[in-house]
């Protein structure tokens, strides 16, 4: 007989801990919150005790269409745990920095920045974008004649 390996899935579960970021439609929108209890199966209690003030999210129920699951897991929350114990658990789990390091973060704050782009900016995208596209072409010219 062989050995099998078993795996579990890769899928983001919900879960107490679990790091939702809550949708656009929702006052809080673009805000980080952990579950803190789990209501039914539509609906969880969340909160966000972010080190930004601006970006606290006040406890709450949400329902789950409206929060987007993330990979980020408070480990070892207890179900229905108050303000403090939450602070403590989300700094000691560095959440603010590991979610900064996402790529779900970066592509936020790029397409956040495209947005507030002016026209002449658009334009001074646009160049160096051409500018890159020949350098790259040339390298690659260099490369193929060498071959």
């Amino acid at each position: 007989m062989g050995d099998a390996t078993i795996e579990g899935s890769q899928w983001r579960l919900v879960e107490v801990g679990r790091v939702v970021l809550i949708q656009d439609g929702h006052p809080c929108a673009g805000r980080l919150a952990a579950i803190v209890e789990i209501i039914d199966h539509k609906r969880v209690l969340v909160e966000g005790p972010s080190s930004n003030p601006d970006l606290v999210v006040p406890r709450q129920s949400l329902p789950l269409a409206s929060a987007l699951l993330s990979s980020l897991v408070v480990d070892r929350l207890p179900r229905g745990v108050r303000h403090a114990a939450l602070k403590k658990f989300w700094q000691e789990a560095n959440i603010d920095e590991k979610w900064k390091q996402t790529n779900w973060y970066k592509r936020r704050t790029q397409i956040e920045r495209r947005k507030n782009l002016t026209d002449f900016d658009r334009f001074k995208v646009m160049r160096l974008k051409k500018q890159r596209r020949f350098a790259e072409r040339t390298e690659l010219a260099k490369i193929k004649a060498s071959a």
